[in-house]
């Protein structure tokens, strides 16, 4: 229950009873359910029989009934919870934490939104395989399901606002096409940082429409020549891009037609990297501001490692697209809710929430919560805080390092083949 008291907060708790779906008090209620499932992102041991015994010692600890250590009836509860409740959960608490950024924590007083996708695999199951195919390049019956996911982070919290999942590959599975169904993440005044991927004339179209600047870098397919348009400086200029002739696939005629004939945008070089922002007046964003702001981007980088590899959301582990879907969104709920963590414990201590260590959090909050010093009454919570502040990442902009694996992995020949094959043929001519 310790991360539902978290969520039972002031500022969150009439929010979460609005998505607490009806029903009867079970074993596993909702509550229960929904605080075990986050605990079980945050485990390295992340499996549901481990959930289930923590429950049980939990409530032996409490002076309460021992359950059954089975494993079905909580994963029955799992089903019943409504992917909709932690969704909205999930946006609700983003949204909290990124509203109540410092200002000294934004952007020349402005919020940032960073926007970034990435690949996770899940189970071979038929159900997955359907829903989430598998890439072409893989023997069927060797590869695994590939979903893609895109999220919208806050710069200055690390919140994630917004994520949307879809198959990696087919019609519309791109990132930009996942980032369509996220326009409601984005509010006039914002300013969205991405890579070059996302640096699309619809796009750019679209958020300049909704009032909100972007900055990315220049997508290679553009050819940028600095002899055209309107000169603010060196390797700096305004310049018209027009409209593609061609209409997208994914779009009506009637909605092409919508858009203008051309947009102004504003390009600039800085140390060999070319920018592309709707920030066009020079005077008051130079573009020395906008590298240094550009170099931030590699934030987002950082917060998909961390819910990928921290949370291990790399791999999820359900046998149905519905149940791993739900489990995406547990997943980024927990994530959220050690990024209020970190922020409450930034907040305290004067310092920037980028200044904390995401690890160290979840590592502070499992020993803190498993020796149950929530509950101490010569404790405040204050004592977390200042303990999660008192570890800080290092400020190491620039860095480079090979994208490359020191130690080798077990001399063991790669599967390729189904299982199932590879068991027949061990069972008649043994292990080679």
């Amino acid at each position: 229950m310790d991360f539902f008291n978290v969520l039972t907060g002031p500022d969150l708790l009439d929010k979460t009873e609005a998505h607490l779906p009806e029903h009867r008090e079970r074993l596993y209620p909702p509550t229960v359910t929904l605080s075990m499932f986050m605990m079980q992102a945050l485990n390295e041991d992340g499996s549901c029989q481990k959930a289930v015994n923590g429950w049980a010692a939990r409530r032996v600890a409490e002076g309460l009934s021992a359950n059954s250590v089975h494993t079905g009836a909580y994963c029955k509860a799992r089903q019943r919870l409504p992917v909709e409740m932690t969704t909205a959960l999930t946006r609700e608490t983003g949204q909290l934490l990124s509203a109540r950024a410092q200002a000294g924590w934004r952007w020349r007083g402005r919020t940032v939104k960073l926007v970034d996708g990435s690949g996770i695999s899940m189970p071979d199951t038929p159900e997955n395989q359907a829903r989430y195919p598998q890439p072409e390049s893989q023997a069927e019956g060797v590869g695994f399901p590939l979903a893609r996911i895109v999220a919208v982070i806050c710069l200055s919290t690390g919140a994630v606002m917004d994520a949307a999942m879809g198959p990696y590959s087919g019609k519309g599975s791109g990132e930009l096409g996942l980032l369509r169904s996220l326009g409601a993440a984005f509010s006039a005044g914002d300013v969205m940082l991405a890579d070059a991927l996302y640096c699309n004339y619809f796009l750019i179209a679209t958020l300049q429409a909704a009032g909100v600047e972007v900055l990315f870098e220049q997508n290679g397919a553009r050819i940028t020549d600095f002899r055209r348009g309107q000169q603010l400086g060196k390797r700096d200029h305004l310049v018209c891009w027009s409209k593609p002739t061609s209409r997208p696939q994914w779009m009506t005629q009637e909605h092409y037609e919508s858009f203008p004939d051309e947009i102004t945008v504003r390009e600039v070089k800085v140390d060999g990297q070319i920018l592309v922002t709707t920030m066009l007046d020079h005077r008051k964003v130079r573009k020395t501001e906008l590298s240094r702001l550009y170099g931030l981007r590699w934030n987002v980088e950082l917060d998909l490692r961390n819910i990928k590899t921290t949370l291990g959301m790399d791999v999820l582990s359900c046998q149905t697209p519905q149940m791993n879907e739900k489990e995406m969104w547990v997943h980024l709920l927990a994530y959220n809710l050690i990024r209020l963590l970190m922020t409450q414990a930034a907040l305290d201590a004067g310092v920037h929430p980028r200044e904390l260590s995401f690890k160290h959090t979840v590592q502070m909050w499992m020993e803190w919560t498993s020796q149950r010093l929530q509950n101490h009454p010569a404790l405040h919570n204050s004592t977390l805080f200042r303990l999660i502040a008192q570890l800080k990442v290092g400020n190491r902009p620039g860095r480079i390092e090979p994208r490359a694996r020191k130690r080798r992995p077990k001399p063991y020949p790669w599967l390729k083949v189904p299982r199932a094959q590879a068991r027949r043929h061990i069972a008649i001519h043994g292990h080679a």
